[in-house]
């Protein structure tokens, strides 16, 4: 099965407050906790009255801001998109205070062009670089004069999102599933609603030292991608039991607390939340391409538990964490369900509902060095008994960033992930134990999309260990500041077939390019080329029993993200 998937946004470098001049954050769309904008122009200081029923460009003068947007809601929202059009960033005030703590190692990217500014990192909003209300939002600039807008503003919540549908085209032809195991396009030749997400957020201001802040995040996804979020237990019944096409999901449910005396910081995170490490996230414009790697797909996407983040120093960061496991809700630990046919596999009458759903642990190493320009990130996540659950994986890998001038970057990623006790897809004795509803995920409790059981190498063993390896690269080109190219190869290696169902080893290699319109709307188009040795995955419809019969797919696909 795949790894049942976020995201974050981002953070400007300025602070900017929301406030009775409908004024809006100088950041941009949305990424990662901790971004910065990409430079606009400075405004000048001349008063608004003086100048701007002559020239009242915001970007040249930012006091004619509330002057040039108007009114009414729908005014404001068509002219603040207009505003940005072919900008790199929203206008600046001149007066915000700063949007990073002096001292701290430089910010290595801007966006646009790039899904994040600040070397990504997991379970936490960025600290030292985070200030509230701080995303570029044409929505909030849009609601800024009214009384929801003002409440909004006042307290430090921001309501934002995009919509981002998307399309393939690919030598598959299988519908539903026949791209699969590539993710987030797993239908071939179709257009579809990859996600429309919503957020509420609170950042913590992470920049000051002074006072104890707080943060939190509710959202919500609708659309094809639900099933890369879904949790086991949680509205799972849509992926689980119907296979829906689209549906919804909550992938982010946290609150946050910031303690700045501790070291140079604490932040601790409550809640449901976007596993750490990875250089891809579920969210769209988390990413540098459309589709995602096979390394992103079959990994862990989220935890619900607590994480603690700890700035030792401005350079080093020590994360720890302990959670249900991966997928799974806290209701499912000690949730037991009968078994319908015991046997040697699972000899009780009843088993647990989900086997992964045990407490586990995570703990990371983050590491920022010359000027910025390097980040080395190893994590384990999710540690525990490792027993076959809905994606109980073992994770230990990490990730490597490094910025070579101004239009260049590579970010790397490498792991190695298993799960014990997996059943024996090769032993007859298996299969039909399977079948008449003697394991937890047995399609009398999972009809469909159920975690996929192992090829051991004996037929003769009923469980055995399974692996999977992961190492992906993203070799990055920034010619100015609205584009960007991107290279991506990879190698999977998925031994016993746990992860995508064959036992193969996988390559892949995809070009794309991000293109940003404005800070508000991007397309990503890109092509691929994907190639499975010793097996035939691809072009398979496993609902109506199809198996897959070629071993490579290229694909073009691409999206449009809109933000609001």
């Amino acid at each position: 099965m795949s790894k049942l998937t976020v995201g974050a946004v981002v953070v400007s470098s300025t602070f900017i407050s929301m406030g009775a001049l409908a004024q809006p954050s100088s950041a941009v769309s949305t990424s990662a906790p901790g971004m910065q904008a990409a430079p606009t122009p400075t405004p000048t200081a001349t008063p608004a009255a003086a100048n701007c029923s002559v020239d009242p460009d915001p970007y040249k003068n930012y006091s004619c801001l509330d002057a040039y947007l108007g009114n009414d809601v729908g005014t404001r929202l068509l002219n603040y998109y207009k505003l940005e059009w072919g900008q790199s960033g929203a206008p600046s005030d001149p007066n915000a205070p700063a949007g990073r703590r002096d001292g701290w190692p430089a910010t290595p990217e801007t966006t646009p062009p790039m899904p994040f500014t600040e070397w990504p990192y997991g379970g936490s909003t960025s600290i030292g670089v985070t200030r509230p209300n701080s995303v570029d939002s044409p929505l909030m600039v849009a609601i800024a004069n009214t009384s929801l807008g003002k409440l909004l503003s006042d307290n430090h919540f921001q309501l934002y999102g995009w919509i981002d549908p998307g399309f393939n085209v690919s030598t598959n032809h299988q519908q539903p599933a026949g791209n699969s195991p590539i993710s987030y396009a797993y239908t071939p030749n179709t257009v579809q609603l990859d996600q429309a997400v919503i957020y509420l957020d609170r950042f913590p201001d992470t920049v000051q030292t002074d006072h104890v802040d707080w943060g939190m995040r509710l959202s919500a996804i609708f659309g094809e991608n639900y099933r890369y979020t879904t949790s086991y237990g949680l509205a799972s019944y849509q992926l689980l039991k119907h296979n829906n096409i689209n549906g919804y999901d909550f992938p982010m449910l946290y609150g946050e607390v910031f303690i700045p005396q501790v070291a140079q910081g604490l932040m601790i995170r409550i809640g449901r939340y976007i596993s750490l490490p990875d250089i891809e996230a579920q969210l769209a414009p988390n990413n540098y391409m459309y589709t995602h790697s096979l390394t992103y797909a079959f990994d862990n996407y989220t935890n619900w538990g607590i994480q603690g983040t700890l700035a030792i120093t401005k350079n080093l960061f020590l994360q720890l964490g302990v959670s249900d496991g991966t997928e799974t809700p806290p209701w499912h630990l000690n949730n037991r369900i009968n078994n319908l046919d015991p046997s040697p596999l699972y000899p009780a009458s009843t088993f647990p509902k989900d086997p992964g759903a045990q407490p586990s642990f995570t703990a990371c190493l983050r590491y920022t060095f010359n000027a910025g320009r390097d980040n080395i990130y190893p994590c384990a996540n999710a540690i525990n008994g490792g027993q076959w659950g809905y994606n109980n994986l073992q994770w230990f890998g990490g990730t490597y960033y490094h910025k070579f001038n101004d239009h260049w970057h590579i970010s790397m990623e490498f792991y190695d992930e298993h799960q014990d006790g997996v059943p024996n897809a090769n032993n007859p004795q298996v299969q039909t134990i399977y079948a008449n509803g003697g394991t937890p995920f047995s399609p009398q409790f999972i009809p469909f999309n159920s975690p996929n059981l192992a090829h051991c190498a004996s037929a003769t063993v009923l469980r055995c260990r399974a692996t999977a390896i992961g190492t992906v690269a993203y070799l990055n080109y920034s010619p100015e500041p609205l584009d960007n190219f991107s290279f991506r190869p990879e190698y999977y290696a998925d031994q016993q077939g746990q992860r995508t169902g064959t036992p193969a080893d996988y390559y892949e290699f995809s070009f794309g390019w991000q293109h940003w319109f404005s800070p508000q709307i991007e397309v990503r188009p890109e092509v691929g080329y994907y190639r499975a040795i010793n097996g035939t995955p691809f072009n398979s419809n496993p609902t109506h029993g199809v198996a897959g019969n070629k071993n490579y797919t290229v694909i073009g696909a691409g999206d449009l993200i809109l933000h609001f």
